[in-house]
């Protein structure tokens, strides 16, 4: 599991402050405990182009995979999570 994470916390680096800090904070906080749904989710997630997370993340649409939408709704509203 640390390899995974090792490898997971390097994928959510993706050269813009934001997206490191709101991917990071998922990874940090909510992963260890995720369903493992959610964690295929947000590895998903990590494959996406960042004009995709972005317009996601702003509500601007949504992925097409379902836990993949749960993990970026979680990420929107994570101050009520």
């Amino acid at each position: 599991m640390d390899a995974d994470l090792k490898a997971l916390r390097w994928r959510c680096r993706r050269g813009t402050r934001e997206l490191d800090q709101l991917l990071g904070w998922w990874l940090e906080v909510r992963y260890p405990h995720a369903p493992a749904d959610l964690r295929t989710g947000f590895g998903g997630l990590l494959e996406a182009q960042d004009p995709d997370l972005w317009d996601w993340l702003l509500g601007r649409g949504q992925p097409d995979d379902a836990n993949q939408a749960r993990v970026i709704h979680e990420i929107r509203t994570r101050d009520r999570v």
